[in-house]
């Protein structure tokens, strides 16, 4: 959380990530959750505190830092690094720690060994492979020399293997995963062979949901645990519909008034009124994360009613045409997503019309003021 001068709220129910961590749990039978970038914008210790109540075991961060970071919490089970070392500072807390590490290059290994050493205990790591994503990872035929490193770095103990899919999320792209499994599967077998005990985990939530075949020892669920489907507007959409957003976000109006037909309204005058109208300003803009890449495409909600955005999105104000809502007033609660309305914003919608996925919407969002939900 960054933003601490504002009216906007994002309002985080912290039993719905435990909810849907136990579904997604009893689906892959040894879900590591994600947690990473401050748990997707929901607050890292409270978000580990809620998981680790619900019987996570292992939480995944992206760096070592936020790996540190949960040393603060009541969470006792495992804590992945999915970035692993990246600094020089981290060789030494990830042993510290004892974080297990996601190693894609020779250096980590070797650095990882050097400074577990030098504290006289073992560096645990995860082997991270590059079956197809082109991003981070050894390559698929390195495999034998990366097993013939490790017998020598004697302070290292590898006890995972993992990858990443590149298009699980997307119907009609199953022939790439099949192919990055494969791969995956012949590594795991390799590393097996030669005498490493190693937990193998390639799904993220999208694959835990459609490919069961590859849950393997250990699965990644990250969007599912916030209540993101990741097949949402796909022909795939039901495999994820019982999951349950866990963020609102809310802000206020600031004043009502009328809008002449003919007149314009925000920076630009972009908008014209094509009638006499009635107006919202609403105290949200792109210095809260609320994008202006929004302007005239997004919709909130009003009194249980949804009003569009009309004009730009300014820094710190947005308008919305409020016509069919006579009773808004100054001060009455918008809200920019979630809610018990009928009519609530999913974060995919609003996705949608800022051209992003939820993943961004809830990381950015999640940077306004926090409130905690423990019921829901």
């Amino acid at each position: 959380m960054s933003i601490g001068y504002n009216h906007v709220r994002a309002r985080i129910h912290v039993q719905a990530i435990a909810d849907n961590f136990k579904d997604m749990n009893r689906r892959g039978g040894n879900c590591f959750a994600v947690v990473k970038s401050d748990a997707y914008g929901h607050g890292l210790s409270t978000v580990a505190e809620a998981l680790a109540g619900a019987g996570a075991r292992t939480l995944a961060v992206g760096t070592v830092g936020e790996a540190a970071v949960l040393a603060n919490t009541t969470f006792t089970g495992r804590v992945v690094s999915l970035l692993g070392p990246q600094l020089p500072e981290d060789y030494a807390l990830a042993v510290k720690r004892r974080v297990i590490c996601f190693c894609g290059r020779r250096e980590q290994l070797r650095r990882l060994d050097e400074a577990a050493g030098a504290a006289g205990g073992k560096a645990l790591v995860s082997l991270k492979f590059d079956t197809g994503m082109r991003r981070l990872g050894f390559l698929p035929e390195e495999a034998t020399e990366i097993l013939e490193l490790l017998r020598g770095l004697v302070h290292l103990e590898a006890v995972m293997v993992s990858s990443h899919l590149a298009t699980a999320d997307e119907p009609g792209a199953e022939a790439f995963v099949h192919e990055q499994a494969t791969r995956f599967k012949e590594i795991v077998r390799v590393l097996r062979a030669g005498g490493l005990v190693v937990e193998a985990n390639l799904c993220n939530s999208a694959a835990l949901l459609a490919f069961p075949e590859y849950h393997f020892d250990g699965q990644r669920p990250g969007i599912s645990l916030y209540g993101g489907n990741p097949f949402y507007g796909t022909s795939k959409e039901n495999l994820g519909c019982c999951l349950r957003p866990a963020m609102e976000v809310t802000s206020r109006i600031y004043q009502v008034h009328d809008l002449k037909s003919g007149e314009g309204i925000n920076y630009g005058l972009t908008y014209c009124a094509e009638r006499d109208m009635r107006v919202a300003i609403v105290g949200v803009g792109y210095a809260d994360n609320y994008s202006r890449a929004l302007s005239g495409k997004s919709w909130m909600v009003v009194a249980g009613q949804r009003v569009p955005v009309v004009g730009r999105v300014c820094m710190q104000m947005t308008a919305v045409d409020v016509s069919a809502v006579p009773e808004a007033r100054a001060g009455d609660t918008v809200w920019l997503m979630g809610g018990d309305s009928a009519v609530a914003i999913h974060a995919c919608e609003l996705a949608q019309w800022w051209g992003t996925i939820s993943y961004e919407v809830y990381c950015l969002m999640g940077m306004n003021p926090r409130e905690y939900v423990l019921d829901r």
